[in-house]
């Protein structure tokens, strides 16, 4: 369906052919920018557990909720054992008092159990570490393996001596190398024990893990190919809980960062508020050394006294959480010698991590209508904003409101804006923030068609190309005013493909790594990331924005210009030409343009996981300015695009991607 809004689009982008001539000055522009791209993460769409949390055993320690009963999902019984949870006198942990007992029943034989994994398990020739905890007399040895779910075939076994005890729960640790890959990520692990070594013909198991190697190989880390195809998006920063997580389905399941800290056996898990449980496998440590190792700021989210199911708390009853908030502040950067620094001491990170930038709570407007917003501007963030300003007055405070919403962002915190829009939307909004107070964008993605119907719709199935060049559009406005837009975040980030409850995200994957896939979206906010500018520069035209949208900057660690662009929808499949002049660049002067299109022209196509096809060519070209010292080239419709004189940027491009295309361009063009 074609909205009447998109047809006066189209109308008004006829003048496509129409070339675009911009002249860019030296100096002047954003005095200051901090403009940085970055992603949300919460555990939606199995994205944390079964995701980039690297665990491979579902339903490891047999975590519940009121919401969620605890269940034997994910587990399977071998040669008939008897499977049966048990909440024991003596549990492994309070946090985890359900245990799995194994019998043999009337079985004659080897006995025990089968976990599925998350909808699968990825076995390959390389070292997988795996512990379990078992209580009960046994004399003997488990056998661990990793084996097909659909033949016979074992691809790697382990035998662990036992070290069970009938008055105490005792961890076993293994690793297990399968020696040879195995041909699809339908398998299993398998444990399993000779009934006749035990006491009674049956133990007690909880807290069964297994990890593959994983990204900088941390203990308890996360899956390294999901991890590089987000370290390869160049982020600057990290948002995290994410949103709803942050919130709980009530003020009693809010997401308890002092739960998700320590020995796995004591985190207790969360109930969820996307459909199911989490373990907090992935706790505020593991986002903590996530950032750490890909070198990100840290934006953290505090819960503010706000649940979704519109729990709120009064304000006699609000300091407790504004001390459990500062706790979590001084846990993150405090010195060793405080009171939580001492806590991350303990857990192995003595220095403090750098934190600037906290937000209090996530989306506030929404939760609770007008009482819960009411709520959030009368005292709950003022009482926040007090506190945390005293104790951290360098600290960059986060309202979750923007100014569009009716909300008068106290100075000197700055909002948040969660657009999910419509292309068309993302595009009118192109100059959202020329006149506006400081905020993040911190979700923003294109999820609902053109003339779609809204929120009653269904979203797209994945980020489709006019989508992404919408996304473009208003990724050009935020950085245009780099000066007040200090972070843009994507959200969500992940989807498996097995079980997602919100479908247009940057990355999808499953257990095969072959199914990790890059979006159109993946490609242009790449792109904009890998041109970093430290500041904007005035960039004048004669044409008005539109069909060519466009920002143009320096990076003044590479000695640099650039010019970042986007043409949206210019109907007749005409190329527009553009010309760029830098101030002070001479002729002959080299640099990269990369050009990101889809040759197919479907702006409905994507980057399909099942059949991994991918839609985008992606280009980068040696240009040379003309006599005058202009940069000339053409941009085809629905098209991105980097210009930058740093011709070496062009040596960071991920080459395995590109495709060559021709491309107008009145200078030397080489494709790379």
């Amino acid at each position: 369906m074609v909205s009447l809004k998109s047809a006066v689009l189209a109308a008004s982008y006829m003048v496509a052919c129409i070339a675009v001539e911009i002249k860019v000055a030296s100096s002047g522009g954003n005095a200051t920018s901090g403009h940085q791209y970055g992603f949300l993460h919460e555990d939606i769409n199995n994205s944390g557990d079964g995701g980039i949390y690297a665990e491979l055993i579902r339903n490891r320690a047999f975590q519940f909720s009121p919401r969620y009963p605890v269940s034997l999902d994910g587990y399977r019984s071998v040669n008939d054992a008897v499977l049966t949870l048990k909440n024991l006198s003596d549990p492994l942990s309070d946090a985890l008092p359900t245990s799995m007992n194994v019998a043999a029943g009337k079985a004659c034989g080897i006995v025990g159990f089968l976990n599925e994994g998350f909808w699968g398990i990825d076995v390959k020739k390389q070292k997988y570490t795996g512990s379990f905890w078992v209580k009960g007399s046994y004399e003997g040895v488990f056998t661990a393996s990793l084996q097909s779910n659909l033949t016979a075939h074992v691809f790697g076994t382990v035998e662990i001596e036992s070290k069970a005890s009938p008055n105490e729960w005792v961890e076993h640790e293994f690793e297990l190398v399968p020696t040879m890959d195995a041909p699809n990520s339908n398998n299993t692990f398998a444990l399993t024990f000779n009934p006749e070594g035990a006491a009674d013909g049956s133990l007690d198991f909880n807290l069964i893990s297994l990890f593959p190697p994983t990204y900088k190989g941390r203990k308890n880390g996360l899956r390294i190919d999901i991890a590089e195809a987000l370290e390869e998006l160049h982020p600057s920063v990290l948002r995290f809980p994410g949103g709803n997580m942050l919130e709980g389905d009530n003020n009693q399941s809010r997401w308890n960062w002092k739960d998700t800290l320590g020995p796995l056996r004591n985190r207790p898990g969360f109930q969820g508020v996307w459909g199911y449980q989490q373990t907090h496998g992935l706790g505020l440590m593991e986002y903590l050394e996530w950032a750490e190792d890909m070198n990100l700021e840290i934006a953290v989210g505090v819960w503010a006294g706000l649940a979704l199911n519109g729990d709120i708390t009064p304000q006699d009853k609000l300091q407790p959480f504004i001390d459990d908030a500062l706790d979590q502040i001084e846990f993150i950067r405090g010195p060793a010698d405080s009171k939580w620094g001492s806590r991350r001491a303990e857990l192995g990170h003595r220095e403090p991590f750098k934190l600037h930038y906290v937000e209090i709570g996530n989306e506030d407007w929404l939760a609770g209508g007008e009482a819960g917003w009411q709520s959030y501007q009368d005292y709950r963030f003022p009482m926040f904003q007090a506190a945390i300003s005293a104790a951290y007055p360098d600290m960059q405070i986060i309202a979750s409101g923007a100014s569009s919403d009716g909300y008068e962002i106290p100075a000197p915190a700055i909002g948040d804006y969660h657009p999910y829009r419509e292309p068309d939307q993302l595009v009118t909004e192109f100059n959202r923030f020329d006149n506006d107070v400081a905020h993040i964008v911190g979700e923003v993605a294109a999820t609902h068609p053109n003339g779609g119907i809204g929120w009653d719709g269904d979203l797209q199935p994945f980020p489709w190309w006019i989508g992404t060049v919408g996304e473009a559009v208003s990724m050009i406005g935020y950085e245009r005013n780099a000066d007040r837009i200090p972070g843009v975040f994507y959200a969500p980030v992940l989807r498996n493909m097995n079980r997602w409850q919100w479908a247009v995200t940057i990355l999808q994957f499953a257990a095969d790594p072959a199914m990790t896939t890059r979006s159109t979206s993946w490609y242009v906010w790449e792109l904009f990331a890998r041109h970093a500018m430290s500041h904007t520069l005035p960039a004048t035209s004669d044409s008005a924005f539109g069909p060519l949208y466009y920002v143009a900057g320096a990076n003044e660690a590479a000695g640099s210009f650039i010019w970042k662009g986007a043409v949206y929808n210019t109907t007749d499949s005409a190329d527009v030409p553009v010309s760029v002049a830098f101030e002070g660049v001479k002729a002959g002067t080299k640099a990269a343009l990369t050009i990101i299109t889809n040759p197919g022209g479907d702006p409905y196509g994507y980057n399909d996981p099942h059949t991994g096809v991918n839609i985008v060519d992606h280009t980068t070209y040696i240009i040379v300015s003309n006599s005058e010292g202009v940069f000339e080239f053409d941009m085809p419709e629905l098209s991105v695009a980097v210009l930058d004189t740093d011709p070496k940027s062009a040596t960071n491009c991920n080459k395995k991607r590109s495709t060559a295309t021709r491309r107008r361009s009145s200078g030397s063009m080489t494709g790379i």
